[in-house]
């Protein structure tokens, strides 16, 4: 079936309904700094192919605003989170028009590929888009917002609040603060005033 996006670029009724159960490919590569991972994508990231698009959702401006690009990303320009040592990636691969029409049991088998996907492409650090959501896929239900104990497949764990618009918990400003948080440990490690930034603070530097 041929596209409909409007001159706009936005997706067309009939895009957005041809994109449910989609599934959207992770940008992702081996070492990275931070994996980024989402709940599961919706119909206007199906739609275009990028994830995080539908207008209205915080990840991008709050990705800037947290210090981990230069400037704020486009959504097409999603590629480059690779060379800011960043990726992406869902619990939950097919596509919905909102997070929770997910089954607990997708939620729990996502994350059981999660567990996989970490531990083969072995990131720095994991990052969680979604308490509930990540309570649920691992039974996990005192985790909140921040720093885990212990890894995750390798990984060093932390959980960020769900950027989407829907998510009336944070501000733009309050998910700017906590990518912020996780930016200057990922950078300093545990202790924030330790005195030797990793790679991804020298690539943000320098870019």
């Amino acid at each position: 079936m041929a596209s409909t996006v409007n001159r706009d670029g936005r997706p067309s009724r009939e895009d957005l309904a041809a994109a449910v159960d989609k599934v959207l490919p992770d940008v992702i590569a081996p070492g990275l700094d931070v994996l980024l991972c989402g709940i599961n994508p919706g119909l206007w990231s199906a739609a275009t192919g990028h994830h995080f698009a539908r207008p209205g959702n915080r990840f991008w401006p709050a990705l800037h605003r947290g210090g981990f690009t230069p400037r704020q990303l486009r959504p097409d320009e999603q590629e480059l989170l690779i060379g800011y040592g960043l990726g992406i990636t869902n619990l939950a691969a097919r596509a919905t028009a909102r997070a929770d029409e997910l089954t607990r049991d997708e939620l729990t088998a996502g994350g059981a590929v999660l567990r996989e996907k970490v531990a083969r492409f072995a990131p720095a650090w994991l990052a969680v888009l979604g308490v509930t959501a990540f309570r649920t896929a691992f039974g996990a239900q005192r985790v909140t917002v921040g720093p885990q104990d212990g890894e995750f497949s390798g990984a060093r764990l932390w959980i960020l609040p769900n950027p989407s618009g829907l998510n009336a918990h944070f501000t733009l400003d309050a998910l700017a603060a906590e990518f912020a948080a996780l930016r200057r440990a990922v950078a300093y490690g545990a202790d924030p005033s330790s005195p030797g930034p990793s790679n991804l603070a020298a690539r943000s530097r320098s870019s």
